[in-house]
């Protein structure tokens, strides 16, 4: 086999089911349907899935364009492999839920935090500014 270097290298894997970790922290599933040069990415059949803890569920988002420069992680899925073991699949209500929860644990958490270092003297910038340094 020849390397192939860039997104050409992706033609193998069309219509091979592959997980993608987005820039924004969320996972998709899908089948790879087409790529392009700045490796746009178009799935089909896809879903979000959604962990918190050993737990996940699935909302179904159907054609999905992925852009590039979003992507940080592609990789193909064993079909034949389940993940039942180590996972528990559950309601797209009950793990919509569960992350509720975790992110209000978590924004209370990061509260807690930034406040112990404005006690301490330490300016932290806001939350809007974040993306300006």
């Amino acid at each position: 086999m020849n390397y192939v270097p860039g997104t050409a290298s992706l033609i193998d894997d069309i219509d091979k089911k592959h997980l993608v970790l987005l820039r924004d922290g969320r996972t998709l599933i899908g089948y790879l349907r087409s790529i392009d040069q700045f490796a746009n990415l178009v799935f089909h059949q896809t879903v979000e899935r959604i962990h918190v803890g050993k737990r996940f569920g699935d909302i179904p988002r159907g054609i999905f364009i992925v852009r590039g420069e979003n992507v940080v992680l592609l990789g193909e899925i064993d079909v034949d492999r389940s993940c039942s073991a180590l996972l528990q699949q559950v309601s797209i209500e009950q793990i919509l839920e569960e992350q509720r929860v975790q992110q209000q644990a978590k924004q209370e958490t990061d509260k807690v935090k930034l406040q112990v270092l404005k006690d301490r003297g330490l300016s932290v910038p806001k939350a809007d500014n974040l993306d300006e340094y």
